[in-house]
């Protein structure tokens, strides 16, 4: 088998963002040329990825579950399954999860 399989049940969940959150560690970091991580995010209701950014990394977000927001320093936009966000390079940003019910992402970090 010349490709890579990976089954979920071999994904272990683990503390994300101090606790703020979960996540599950689907591509690690140089698994991929340029790909730092790929994870399943998990955030609780009403929790907040806090305000953060990624030196050297960009990051694109897919919304698996849920409806919440995401906010940078010009503003505030909602999300719901289906979106897509890409955080450049050093862009700080938070997403908060303003439901009461756990949302879903899937993160990746691509080096700069």
């Amino acid at each position: 088998m010349k490709i890579i399989k990976k089954s979920n049940n071999t994904f272990i969940r683990e503390d994300a963002h101090g606790g703020s959150g979960g996540r599950k560690l689907l591509l690690d970091d140089k698994e991929i040329q340029n790909i730092q991580g790929m994870t399943h995010g998990f955030l609780p209701a009403g929790a907040t990825f806090a305000w953060h950014m990624h030196e050297d990394l960009n990051e694109v977000m897919l919304v698996l579950k849920g409806e919440g927001t995401v906010r940078d320093e010009d503003g505030t936009y909602p999300y719901a399954p289906g979106d897509v966000f890409v955080f450049p390079n050093g862009v700080f940003h938070e997403i908060q999860n303003t439901s009461n019910e756990e949302h879903e992402y899937i993160f990746v970090r691509i080096y700069e």
